[in-house]
């Protein structure tokens, strides 16, 4: 008997593409374009294709998006204030900072002055504090987020399953173990 499933992520993906699109159909109805601010530093090729990705998404699912990119020697001031500008804006309602950053900014700096309601990585310290608190209010990281409804749409039993979580950053680690030990259907 295998204890491995394979996980059909296109599908999945498919499906929740299908969900998801009547919402923001409804949200233009009512007045409201979705708006979503990618910021890249540099010119990782890595970070360009991410974000590339992520581009074509928010087009597919009719999700406004703009793209701004600092030149690699750009300033942690520079950054701090293209967000600012981003968050006063009322028609981006998600920003997302592309990592890695360059060495002269601090991530978390910039992290924590993307405003909580529109730190759609998830990574603002009000954001990482609901987590950890067990409240899900708050936007979630996505890899974590997504590794989790991947888990949960496939039927896997994780409740109260033993996880490994390889792995202890911020960006993925962390956040997935702080996932599976919430007090939930889905996780504990």
């Amino acid at each position: 008997m295998s204890l491995s499933n394979l996980i059909d992520g296109r599908a999945i993906a498919e499906q929740i593409h299908t969900e998801t699109s009547p919402r923001i159909a409804v949200l233009k109805q009512r007045g409201v374009q979705p708006g979503l601010a990618f910021v890249r530093v540099g010119e990782d090729p890595a970070s360009q294709v991410y974000v590339g990705m992520k581009e074509r998404m928010s087009a597919r699912l009719g999700i406004a998006s703009v793209t701004r990119v600092l030149p690699e020697a750009a300033s942690e001031n520079d950054l701090m204030k293209l967000v600012a500008q981003l968050n006063g804006d009322p028609k981006i309602h998600g920003i997302l900072v592309q990592a890695p950053l360059p060495a002269q900014i601090a991530p978390a700096r910039v992290y924590a002055a993307v405003s909580p309601q529109k730190d759609v990585d998830g990574f603002h310290p009000v954001n990482v504090g609901k987590l950890m608190l067990g409240d899900t209010t708050g936007f979630l990281p996505c890899t974590p987020a997504g590794v989790h409804e991947l888990l949960i749409r496939s039927g896997a039993k994780i409740e109260g399953a033993e996880a490994v979580v390889l792995g202890r950053g911020n960006i993925v680690g962390k956040p997935m173990a702080a996932i599976l030990i919430q007090k939930s259907r889905h996780a504990n």
